[in-house]
């Protein structure tokens, strides 16, 4: 499977990565699910404290037991579970990451993380502050390099500017096309990759999928057609998701997306995408002309 750079990090991760939020908690499933990614070529594995209160991290860590040395290893902080009370509370003080850090590491079986990203971010939080978390956990070694993950443009920017980070996850797919007019042109500039999440729009643009409710500002009927216009694109070497796949890698700043699995079935079709060519610039701009071009109208 090809691989990228992230950012300019020493970090070469698979363009097909696995975003391992949706394994499920049982461990006789999800982990022989994150193995079988791993022995058909995907090295780039994406978790976080917070999924399923940080049982995915365990399950994570049971899954690359013996292979530690063969993945990129990716996981989230920020969000803080306060005993007793339902929920989480938003936390990216130097103080949290320093502690949450040692947290994860435990339930990741692992002595350091490859890519730390901070889970979220205001442009009123203490940013200083957690940017020397990052770097003093870089320092130790506890961490080789980080990132963050947000959708939000001027947070972006800030972390652009005044931090070493090597990625931002975003969300982006062909009904999420957002982050094309501002911050994906602004990452290539400074030399950040992105990660790119939700390349199949929460199952929207899956194979067979009987469409029942909107995703962001497209209505049911707004997505069946363009479900019809991409199912003309469809032939027998790509289904719909993998097209939508190849969509969001088409992106030069994009250097990996992380598609969900919950079952064999998808995480193979996730997988063949890697072998699916990459879209021409025709594909893409046909694609791009019955798709909405839609704005950050928040969080800017």
């Amino acid at each position: 499977m090809q691989t990228n750079r992230l950012g300019a990090s020493d970090l070469m991760v698979t363009e097909i990565g696995f975003g391992c939020m949706t394994v499920g908690t049982d461990e006789a499933k999800a982990v022989p699910l994150i193995q079988e990614a791993l022995d058909l070529g995907i090295n780039f594995l994406d978790t976080s404290d917070l999924y399923d209160a940080g049982r995915n991290e365990e399950l994570v860590g049971k899954a690359i037991q013996g292979r530690r040395d063969k993945v990129i290893l990716a996981t989230k902080v920020g969000n803080r579970r306060i005993p007793g009370q339902e929920g989480w509370v938003w936390d990216p003080s130097k103080a949290y990451i320093l502690s949450a850090v040692k947290d994860s590491l435990r339930r990741l079986q692992t002595d350091y993380i490859d890519l730390y990203q901070l889970h979220g971010g205001t442009l009123d939080d203490p940013i200083d502050e957690t940017i020397e978390a990052f770097e003093q956990l870089k320092r130790e070694g506890v961490i080789r390099h980080y990132g963050i993950s947000s959708i939000r443009p001027n947070v972006i920017r800030e972390y652009a500017a005044r931090s070493s980070i090597v990625s931002v996850m975003n969300q982006y797919s062909i009904l999420d096309r957002r982050a094309e007019e501002e911050v994906l042109p602004l990452l290539l500039e400074q030399g950040i990759s992105v990660i790119a999440r939700g390349p199949v729009a929460s199952g929207a643009l899956a194979e067979n999928k009987n469409v029942t409710k909107g995703y962001l500002d497209h209505s049911v009927e707004e997505i069946a057609a363009v479900r019809e216009k991409l199912a003309s694109m469809v032939d027998n070497t790509r289904s719909m998701s993998q097209l939508a796949i190849r969509y969001s890698l088409s992106h030069p700043a994009v250097a990996t997306v992380i598609p969900g699995a919950s079952s064999r079935e998808q995480l193979l079709q996730n997988i063949e995408a890697a072998n699916v060519p990459p879209l021409t610039k025709e594909e893409i701009a046909a694609i791009r002309s019955f798709s909405k071009a839609n704005r950050y109208e928040q969080h800017r």
